[in-house]
């Protein structure tokens, strides 16, 4: 079987040594690289093609939020899983937005790292347990319109669900427009109809109803 090749990145050295014993205990699994900030992070992947990254959001030189914009740009084949300890929503949204496969918090790793990188590994997304039911309440709260909750949710085209699907997915409007071979206009017109079908305003709210509601 071929190994499935992770790039670690945390500036606690102790921390890496220690997920790096515990994926190398399976098979399948092979840590190629690991770096202790963000900016190293970047330089490694211009040499290396690992399959995931698993990265921490407090890093110096370039934090976590930020390497993963990069990544899915320049790497979009890579996936990525965030392991931190950071359990404030604002980090978790701030994640999604920029395309974060997982989100892991390290007080789960434990008994979670092998399910999170399984379920990336099928293109699913990931999410620790103590922080799905709080996410997904909130998710809903998101599609309430005037404080009351909608009785079903809105009907999108099927172009709109495509549309959402790849927002949710980190992707811009230029990608999605290619993906498409529709204009950026034609994609942008989507994505207002789709904000004002599901009376949301911010990018991060949208990617949280996408995943609540199956479209990732």
């Amino acid at each position: 079987m071929k190994s499935y090749r992770i790039v670690l990145a945390d500036d606690h050295v102790l921390l890496r040594q220690g997920l790096k014993r515990i994926l190398h205990g399976t098979s399948h699994l092979e840590v190629v690289g690991e770096v202790s900030d963000g900016l190293e992070l970047l330089r490694l992947l211009t040499q290396l093609t690992p399959d995931m990254v698993i990265l921490d959001i407090s890093m110096p030189n370039l934090r976590g939020i930020e390497a993963i914009h990069e990544i899915k740009a320049l790497h979009p084949d890579v996936l990525v899983l965030i392991l931190t300890m950071h359990k404030e929503k604002e980090y978790l949204y701030q994640a999604i937005s920029a395309g974060v496969d997982g989100y892991l918090l390290k007080e789960d790793a434990d008994t979670e790292l092998f399910s999170a990188i399984e379920k990336i590994r099928q293109g699913k997304f990931y999410l620790s347990p103590r922080l799905s039911e709080g996410f997904f309440d909130d998710s809903v709260q998101t599609r309430r319109g005037n404080g009351k909750p909608l009785s079903e949710p809105p009907e999108l085209s099927t172009r709109e669900r495509e549309v959402l699907k790849m927002i949710a997915e980190g992707k811009s409007n230029k990608e999605v427009a290619d993906l498409l071979s529709i204009s950026v206009r034609t994609v942008e017109h989507h994505r207002a109809n789709i904000m004002v079908k599901l009376n949301i305003k911010k990018t991060a709210d949208l990617v949280k109803y996408a995943i609540s509601n199956g479209y990732l």
